[in-house]
């Protein structure tokens, strides 16, 4: 009895065996469908072979409408006739990944020895999956630096310097394709045929499982193959080739090969070059960093790493550092560390790390950090720390850490923190610094302005209206912030007999004497010109003011205090109808020469805002 139990058990494991050792893509299937959506179809599949289905939505047009009649087939083979050749169908535990077949090479070769220093290497580049023929694709070697593109029947041919060794390679990329490498024998002519496959956009995996079958483990991974599929990197690297004088100055071809080889990049000791399409490294050039570069009218490189010399410009795709010059303009799509020099314009189109010069702009995308010195114009995409300095105007579009000095403008438009300095206008957002100019402007402030009008523009702003011992009405309009605040004034003696008229300007503080400061001092200077009957007469009275404030609500305030004046004047002779002398008789005067006196006064007066 034991043995025919042992027999019986035997006879189990064995068929189990061999069950799982049939794997899901022999199991025998019937299917009879018309017109199905391929999911749908996949769906029925899985309920009846009690498996998974997995793959990328991206690599399977699951809503395109499919038909098929078989009995008895195996799992592979009516995947075979639902899916072209282009995939393939792995197993991993209880699912079935369906997914893009790796590429495979056609390689087609007729050998010819050579004698010569020089081999030729030509063939066609097709697409694997429609089987036309591939326009512009890049085919290079990257030892040599030589390179070809394919015409518009997809030939390419390209000669190769004759070398010892027993094999080379040439790669072929194309945007939008998975890179190519493939072995070539040295010293041969030959010829080649290569099919390459269509780069899939990644999408979402699907997992299609059978209504009434339990879920397994997850997937695990399946092993890789021996041809490696490397995803196109998405970068941008034609950034300057997209530039105005990019699409003027770079050929056609350039633009080509720096859009197929976003991933191929070298370096070498040197190069140099008379135009960008004519140099040492070739149709090449823009994928090659080099420590010294030499641009006889202008050159095109990958990007620097240590000096680089135009006679009139340098293009480079990527960083450059240390030191760059050149005649008329440096075009740069990475960053740059160290010194740029140009006679009109500097270009990075990321950012700056140490010294920028030109003689008409310097054009920043990224950050700033370091110095910019320009005749007319420096622009900044991102945030400044250094120093900007230009004959008409700074502009940075986000803060600034540090010196703003132009001649007509300075812009910082966010943070300022440092010092603006302009012939004209500084204006920053939010002023943590110094600004010095003709007209200051900002949205809030806690630093200084100093200018002939300061407008903060959720900062300090007054209309006063006051008399003194002068004039019996005085308007002045203080605008800034409470640490500092300028005051552009206008004043009249209204009278028959003793008529007085003025202008001037003035800085004060305001200083709080309590928590709520309802209560403050401001102490003020000012300057202003007195009109006596004739702009013959220098009439200029300085006074500076001590005056109590007293604020009643939000807008209105009252204030009055002690002034001292000093009254610079040549005129001696009274005009008619105008007050002559200043100040009025009645009060004590010091002499401090002919033309300067000086006396105590005092304001009285009414603020609004």
């Amino acid at each position: 009895m034991r043995q025919v139990l042992f027999v019986i058990f035997s006879l189990c494991v064995l068929a189990c065996t061999r069950s799982q050792a049939q794997g899901l893509l022999q199991k025998t299937i019937s299917l009879d469908v018309s017109r199905q959506r391929l999911d749908n179809v996949l769906e029925i599949l899985s309920n009846k072979g009690d498996f998974y289905f997995s793959y990328n939505s991206g690599a399977v047009k699951k809503d395109s409408l499919v038909s098929i009649s078989v009995t008895n087939k195996s799992v592979k083979e009516i995947l075979g006739q639902l899916f072209n050749a282009t995939y393939e169908f792995k197993e991993s535990g209880n699912y079935i990944i369906i997914r893009k077949a790796p590429i495979r090479l056609t390689l087609i070769t007729q050998k010819g020895v050579t004698e010569e220093k020089v081999y030729s290497v030509s063939g066609f580049v097709y697409d694997e999956k429609s089987g036309v023929a591939i326009n512009e694709a890049s085919i290079y070697e990257k030892t040599v630096l030589a390179s070809a593109l394919t015409n518009t029947e997809g030939f390419f041919k390209i000669r190769l310097k004759s070398s010892k060794a027993n094999s080379a390679e040439l790669t072929v990329s194309k945007e939008f394709y998975e890179d190519t490498t493939v072995k070539i024998q040295p010293r041969y002519d030959q010829q080649l045929s290569i099919t390459m496959v269509p780069f899939e956009m990644p999408g979402e995996t699907i997992v299609v499982k059978p209504e009434d079958f339990l879920t397994p483990d997850p997937v695990s991974p399946v092993p890789a193959d021996s041809v490696v599929r490397v995803l196109p990197v998405r970068t941008d690297s034609n950034k300057v080739e997209k530039t105005g004088m990019g699409k003027f100055l770079l050929s056609a071809k350039q633009k080509i090969q720096t859009l197929n080889l976003k991933r191929f990049f070298t370096t070498r000791p040197f190069q140099i070059s008379f135009t960008p399409w004519l140099g040492s490294h070739g149709k090449l050039s823009g994928q090659v960093v080099n420590n010294f570069s030499l641009n006889i009218l202008g050159g095109y490189t990958a990007g620097t790493n240590g000096l680089e010399l135009g006679g009139l410009f340098n293009i480079d795709k990527k960083d450059v550092k240390y030191f760059q010059a050149a005649g008329l303009f440096n075009s740069v799509g990475g960053q740059v560390k160290g010194v740029q020099i140009a006679g009109v314009n500097n270009l990075v189109l990321d950012s700056v790390k140490g010294f920028q010069a030109a003689g008409v702009s310097n054009l920043v995308k990224g950050r700033m950090n370091g110095m910019q010195v320009a005749g007319v114009y420096n622009h900044v995409s991102d945030s400044v720390r250094g120093v900007q300095i230009s004959g008409v105007a700074n502009f940075a579009r986000k803060n600034v850490d540090g010196l703003q000095i132009a001649g007509v403008v300075n812009i910082s438009n966010k943070k300022m923190n440092g010092v603006q300095i302009a012939g004209v206008v500084n204006y920053a957002k939010r002023l943590k610094g110094l600004q010095i100019g003709l007209i200051n402007i900002a949205d809030t402030s806690s630093g200084y302005s100093i200018g002939l009008i300061n407008i903060i523009l959720k900062g300090y702003h007054k209309l006063s209206v006051s008399a003194n011992e002068v004039e019996n009405l005085h308007v002045a309009f203080k605008t800034g912030n409470p640490k500092l605040y300028s005051i552009l004034i206008g004043g009249m003696n209204v009278s028959d007999s003793n008529k007085v008229y003025s202008f001037g300007y003035g800085l004060g503080s305001e200083i709080g004497l309590n928590k709520k400061k309802s209560l403050t001092v401001n102490p003020e200077l000012s300057s202003q010109y007195l009109y006596l009957g004739s702009w013959d007469y220098t009439n200029i009275l300085n006074k500076f003011s001590l005056n109590l404030n007293l604020k009643f609500g939000k807008y209105i305030s009252i204030f009055g205090g002690p002034a001292y004046s000093v009254y610079i004047s040549d005129q001696k002779t009274r005009v008619s109808g105008y007050q002559y002398p200043v100040p009025p008789s009645g009060y004590d005067t010091n002499k401090y020469s002919n033309k300067v006196t000086g006396w105590f006064g005092w304001n009285a007066g009414i603020s609004f805002f």
